[in-house]
């Protein structure tokens, strides 16, 4: 008889509005607790609210 593999299941918070998340590969939002945070989040990326600092830039005709 096989076993049903165990579920990774914890209660984390929501990086957009704070409140539980379920982390489990059952919640298709995860690390989101909801399909509006997930959006909302990609939404400020897209906006470029968030932002990552990048050093050292080059271009291609630096390189040449």
């Amino acid at each position: 008889m096989q076993e049903t593999p165990e579920v990774f299941q914890k209660i984390v918070p929501c990086p957009a509005c704070k409140g539980d998340s379920l982390y489990a590969s059952t919640n298709p939002y995860r690390p989101f607790c909801s399909a509006r945070c997930k959006a909302l989040d990609l939404g400020a990326w897209a906006s470029e609210e968030f932002r990552m600092e990048a050093s050292n830039l080059t271009t291609d005709t630096e390189d040449q």
